[in-house]
């Protein structure tokens, strides 16, 4: 499509600033999520996000979106969907990183007045997307009825670009999901797993909230609105 890749370590500090000049927005993607231990994931999340930050200030990037992830906020406490000024509250070392993160970077906007902006995404899936099936096994330890918010790439593609492109949202944050929270069973049998055996886990009880949240802010302020509503919409436009 007309983008030119270039491969690097974002730990290389000394190659960044050279890198980034005479770029209009950095989208900071790159993290460490799944398999790896707590000192390779505060490097990689914490330490390099904050180098690369520190990098787009020097070489005056005036836009810097970072990825973030709706498991900051931690299992609900709210009787509502988690929203962006809530208190974060994660539970693993994934979304612990992602918050501390999130916290170097909004002091560098204060102090230093970096352009960012942060985005955090419900579960992410899409076309050729193994996320889904790879995680079905850690569901399979969660209840049935437990929902949770998905997004798609081209609705993580939109919140980028809208993210990105609007002016006068330095500092500010937003949840990103699609519009129709989805049951662990549907997405069982969506995936062919009818034969399931309920365990004792699958029954506990569980905050119908945890893992839900409000999208209100990036609706007003970007006016996004999912490309897919749903993992059946995506499921029947052919986009998985």
């Amino acid at each position: 499509m007309g983008v030119e890749v270039f491969e690097g370590d974002l730990l290389q500090t000394e190659k960044l600033a050279n890198a980034l000049q005479g770029i209009d927005v950095v989208i900071h993607l790159a993290a460490q999520f799944r398999g790896i231990d707590e000192a390779t994931a505060k490097l990689s999340n914490i330490e390099a996000s904050i180098a690369l930050a520190s990098a787009a200030l020097d070489a005056d990037v005036p836009r810097f979106v970072f990825a973030s992830t709706n498991l900051v906020y931690g299992a609900g406490i709210h009787n509502r969907p988690s929203r962006e000024e809530d208190v974060l509250r994660p539970a693993f070392p994934y979304p612990q990183t992602k918050a501390t993160a999130e916290e170097s970077l909004l002091r560098l906007h204060r102090e230093k007045g970096l352009g960012l902006r942060i985005v955090r995404f419900g579960f992410v899936y899409g076309e050729r997307d193994p996320h889904v099936t790879e995680f079905l096994p850690i569901m399979s330890n969660w209840n049935l009825g437990k929902r949770l918010h998905m997004v798609h790439h081209a609705d993580v593609s939109q919140a980028l670009l809208l993210a990105a492109s609007t002016h006068g949202i330095d500092g500010h944050i937003y949840n990103v999901a699609d519009d129709s929270p989805i049951t662990v069973e549907e997405l069982f049998r969506l995936h062919g797993r009818t034969d399931i055996h309920v365990t004792e886990a699958m029954q506990q009880e569980f905050n119908p909230w945890d893992m839900i949240v409000d999208t209100t802010r990036i609706r007003e302020e970007l006016n996004y609105r999912p490309i897919f509503p749903s993992f059946y919409t995506a499921r029947d436009a052919g986009a998985l």
